[in-house]
Parts: C-alpha cells; sequence; structure tokens
C-alpha cells in the first residue's frame, strides 16, 4: 500500500473506530511498514506526487515576474513523510510555457515553449505539505535555479 493511501486508511480507521480498538487495528499499524516521521522514496507518477509538483509549480507562478507561466515538466525524485499529515520532498524541473500570465490559462491545457529564445528549464527542489483532514496544501520550501 502506498505510504499516502496508507495514512488516509489509517487516518479513516481511527476516525470509524473513535477509540474503540478493532481487533484488526494493531495488526495493521504494526505490519503495515509505515514508519511515521521517516521519510520513504515514492513513485515519481504517483497521484500525490503530481498533485504537489503542481502545487509547486503554482506557488512558483505567483512569486515570479515572468510573463509566461511555467509547468512540472519533470519529476527527478520523490520523498513522502508522514508528518502532522504528509510531506512531500520533490526533486523537480519546471519550464516555460505558452501560456501568458495574464490569460488565466489552466495549466493542463498549456504547451511547452518551442521557440527556442524563450524556453527555459529550471531544477527545483519543493517541500509541500498535505493534512488531507484540514484539506490544506501548503509549499514551505521551494528553491530553484
Amino acid at each position: 500500500m502506498r505510504p499516502a493511501r496508507a495514512l488516509l486508511a489509517f487516518c479513516c480507521l481511527v476516525v470509524l473506530t473513535a477509540g474503540a480498538r478493532s481487533p484488526d487495528f494493531c495488526s495493521q499499524d504494526l505490519n503495515s511498514g509505515l514508519k511515521p516521521g521517516f521519510p520513504e522514496t515514492i513513485k515519481t507518477d504517483d497521484p500525490g506526487v503530481l498533485a504537489a509538483a503542481r502545487h509547486s509549480v503554482e506557488r512558483f507562478n505567483n512569486c515570479t515576474d515572468d510573463i509566461f507561466l511555467f509547468k512540472e515538466s519533470f519529476v527527478r525524485r520523490a520523498l513522502v513523510q508522514i508528518v502532522k499529515g504528509l510531506k512531500y520532498m520533490l526533486e523537480v524541473e519546471f519550464s516555460r510555457t505558452t501560456c501568458r500570465k495574464t490569460s488565466h490559462a489552466q495549466l493542463d491545457n498549456c504547451d511547452f515553449q518551442s521557440n527556442h529564445t524563450l524556453k527555459q528549464t529550471l531544477s527545483c527542489y519543493s517541500e509541500v505539505w498535505v493534512i488531507p483532514w484540514l484539506q490544506k496544501v501548503e509549499v514551505p520550501v521551494l528553491r530553484c535555479h
């Protein structure tokens, strides 16, 4: 089971049991293989990773004065850590798109720049905290070069 899904299943189990331990509770907790607080490698195409990468690039777009939007082009490496939710640590590339910021385009509809003089790709490290039960996402760390 993927760490993100395991955490959600664990949280649902805790909420559903409301303190009453079922026979499966302890065995799931002990045999899950999860180590809360310890980062684990996760597949770069995991839906949680892709969503975290999108949050990162959206924060990047909000912080730059470039006239074009950037979009995540490649997730090189991803880790996830269970801490008050999920903390994704990503090495990701952002590339400039053909969409201008003023058009408020959705990134899914933006193509990457094909014009050689306008092409730009940045290597970034990002940390994204997802707290599903509060429907909260934060990007406290974002460094690009």
